[in-house]
């Protein structure tokens, strides 16, 4: 459901049937196919008998700090999913299954404002517990995607980005590509290996506003009162020009803090190399 007061009760965040999303990406041309539903495997249930499609999972974490994250996990079986959501509430101990089970999962779109506020703990978790980090969003702005990755590039991140994508229309045409890889095991492999590399495009305004008035469309017409909030639509515009300015200010915000705190005083330095300052 989506997460927007009053119209998370009746509102999905895609209407997308799991099979029309397998042939659409395949069409695009994409060699392997995975889906990370938010806290749910029920795309597994109609896709699992291809060959070329993997499970997944974007799980929604509450952080010690007690901020929300999304954290891409991939490759995953049934039996995963369980404990996925028993764990969600404590990062470190999610993190610390993850790498015993030899999970593949990254930190996902990180100069987001997406999931809400953060704090400066959040990005020492993200550098201390995650192996790899979300650089190429299909959803949000280039911005925010250059800004995350060149800080996987600073902290020697694993690099994985997708489409994101909530309806058809902009499934495919972001992705991770593994040169060479013959499975999808060996896919995997070499994305745990930094051998990952994004591709595609970011997000925008029109594709968000657009992406919006397909779900709420959807949503009128699975619900006949929901005609009664079809208005409602025209102001749609307005809201996502307001979460695309909140995007901008948001990365603005945290990687010029992230910088400055990664400044290194000259007086300091010079302590702690004394030879050199000889």
């Amino acid at each position: 459901m989506c997460n927007i007061p009053l119209l998370n009760r009746v509102c999905l965040e895609s209407y997308n049937d799991p099979l029309a999303v397998y042939e659409t990406l395949k069409r695009r041309g994409m060699d392997l196919v995975t889906i990370t539903d938010h806290d749910s495997i029920g795309a597994a249930e109609s896709l699992r008998r291809f060959p070329d499609f993997f499970l997944s999972e974007e799980v929604t974490c509450t952080t010690p700090s007690g901020t929300e994250i999304h954290v891409g996990v991939y490759g995953i079986e049934d039996r995963h999913h369980i404990e996925l959501q028993r764990r969600r509430t404590d990062v470190p101990a999610l993190a610390a299954y993850l790498r015993e089970q030899r999970l593949f999962f990254s930190i996902n779109h990180v100069f987001s404002s997406l999931t809400g506020r953060r704090v400066a703990r959040d990005f020492q978790l993200f550098e201390d517990e995650f192996p790899a980090m979300e650089t190429l969003n299909g959803q949000i702005p280039a911005w925010n995607n250059r800004s995350a990755a060149q800080l996987s590039r600073d902290w020697l991140k694993a690099p994985v980005g997708g489409s994101d994508a909530h309806t058809l229309e902009s499934l495919g045409y972001t992705y991770t590509e593994v040169a060479g890889t013959n499975s999808i095991q060996d896919y995997l492999r070499g994305l745990r290996m930094s051998q990952g590399r994004v591709a595609g495009a970011s997000g925008d305004y029109l594709k968000l506003t657009r992406a919006i008035l397909e779900i709420g469309s959807r949503l009128v017409g699975d619900y006949r009162w929901a005609i009664t909030l079809t208005p409602l639509l025209l102001i749609v515009p307005l809201v996502t020009l307001g979460n695309y300015l909140s995007e901008l200010l948001f990365v603005s915000k945290w990687s010029r803090r992230l910088a400055e705190d990664t400044r290194i005083p000259v007086a300091d330095a010079l302590l702690e190399a004394p030879d050199a300052a000889e």
